[in-house]
């Protein structure tokens, strides 16, 4: 649940106050940037930062419509990922009917004469492609489980709470905690195994 502290700043933001703002965006802009890095991989810097924008953007304008029910944090993650959802989307619109002329990789220059330096050693098309498909079926089956699954989980491995820090957030015991977490994580594993096996499309849902 949203803390007492994180209630009076999102209550300044809301009055316009322009300081409770850079503090909120301080707060919570690097742990959205790694959200949206695991759950692509395959997003560059420029990628991951214009995703974080929109992000903030739509914060900015939704922020009357946070209830306080959850976590702040965890409600800007879940923006996040529908604004990574969408520019994967847009990525791959643009790939498809972008109208480019394709270029053979091995022809010269015609300046220069030279022909393309060898292969990169980083990952390949292919195993980046792959990377980011498990990362996007990694979110799809995070919102098949349920509100109290989905939270517990984005606040130890996205948020990076520890599980002291999640049961003063949750007001539970870390014991419960660790319960918890366990059989979440073996509902997703469940989740997961399906969308492998049945070949489940990637998208979810808003």
């Amino acid at each position: 649940m949203i803390s007492e502290t994180e209630a009076q700043l999102i209550k300044r933001c809301r009055q316009g106050d322009s300081e409770a703002w850079d503090t909120l965006f301080g707060l919570n802009y690097d742990a959205a940037g790694r959200f949206v890095f695991q759950l692509s991989p395959g997003f560059t810097r420029e990628d991951v930062e214009e995703i974080c924008q929109e992000t903030f953007l739509a914060v900015i304008k939704n922020i009357h419509s946070f209830k306080g029910g959850s976590r702040f944090q965890t409600w800007v993650l879940r923006i996040a990922a529908n604004k990574a959802r969408d520019y994967r989307q847009r990525q791959q619109a643009a790939k498809r009917g972008g109208g480019q002329v394709p270029v053979s990789l091995h022809a010269a220059n015609p300046d220069t004469g030279l022909t393309p330096d060898p292969p990169s050693p980083l990952p390949g098309p292919d195993s980046l492609a792959l990377e980011a498909e498990r990362s996007a079926q990694v979110a799809y089956a995070l919102e098949r489980l349920e509100a109290p699954c989905r939270e517990i989980i984005d606040l130890r491995y996205f948020a990076e709470l520890s599980y002291d820090e999640i049961a003063v957030e949750l007001r539970l015991n870390p014991k419960t905690v660790s319960s918890r977490l366990s059989k979440c994580l073996g509902r997703l594993e469940i989740i997961m195994s399906k969308i492998t096996r049945d070949g489940t499309s990637a998208g979810f849902s808003v």
